[in-house]
């Protein structure tokens, strides 16, 4: 599996060739057919901690909408919505998390995944070098109020 080797200021991660992402920080990865698995990746992880608990609020089945809220997870930074990154059929959260939480920071882009959608991603999901173009831009805005806050 290709990959690209991240790193800006005191961030770094791996961008793998054969996933999409958003600029919400999920990635997905195409498991077979039309269906998704999405994960968070290694900076939204950095920006909640770690995760202690999650929940969905749509049942297996349900027809989602690009942006949609599903869900929810619990870091010990931060709680935060889980959104549909396209539109299609939510399949259900990874059954794995409720047994070993500690995937989503041991494994995140590997048995770590969060949800499975079935459907097809839209123009809005990245490749790889569109999303350190993302990566790029958040983390030198979030330098810049560093800058400000001590200047």
């Amino acid at each position: 599996m290709e990959e690209i080797r991240y790193k800006r200021s005191r961030f770094s991660t791996r961008l793998f060739q054969d996933r999409l992402y958003t600029a919400g920080h999920y990635w997905l990865r195409q498991a077979e057919g039309d269906l998704w698995h999405i994960g968070l990746t290694k900076f939204a992880i950095r920006m909640l901690g770690e995760i202690v608990e999650m929940g969905f609020d749509v049942k297996p089945g349900a027809a989602l909408q690009t942006g949609q809220p599903i869900g929810w997870t619990e870091g010990f930074k931060a709680v935060t919505d889980l959104y549909a990154p396209f539109a299609g059929r939510f399949e259900g959260g990874n059954p794995e998390l409720d047994r070993q939480i500690g995937l989503v920071q041991k494994d995140p882009y590997g048995r770590g995944w969060l949800f499975s959608i079935r459907g097809a991603p839209g123009e809005e999901c990245l490749d790889a070098h569109g999303y350190a173009s993302v990566l790029d831009a958040t983390i030198d805005k979030m330098l810049g109020k560093r800058h400000e806050a001590t200047g």
